[in-house]
C-alpha cells in the first residue's frame, strides 16, 4: 500500500492542503519539515479523507495523487 503525507502550508490561492502520494517519486513534495504523515492507505480517496480531518480544505496533488486533484 502507498503511504501519504500532507503539506502543513496551504496552497496559495486556493487554501487547499495537498496530499501527496510518497511512493511516488516526482519533484512536487513538500520539504520534509512541511509534511504530516498520513501514513498507509488503500488509495488517495482515503488519504485524502484522512487529512480533511486535520485540513479541512485538503485536496489530492495533481502530480502524485491526480486522482483526488479537484481544484
Amino acid at each position: 500500500m502507498p503511504t501519504f503525507c500532507v503539506n502543513t502550508q496551504a496552497q496559495p490561492g486556493t487554501n487547499d492542503h495537498e496530499v501527496h502520494d510518497t511512493t511516488i517519486r516526482r519533484d512536487c513534495h513538500p520539504s520534509t519539515y512541511n509534511q504530516h504523515d498520513l501514513g498507509w492507505h488503500s488509495d488517495c480517496a482515503s488519504a485524502v479523507q484522512a487529512a480533511k480531518r486535520i485540513y479541512p480544505y485538503s485536496n489530492g496533488c495533481f502530480y502524485c495523487a491526480r486522482g483526488c486533484h479537484t481544484t
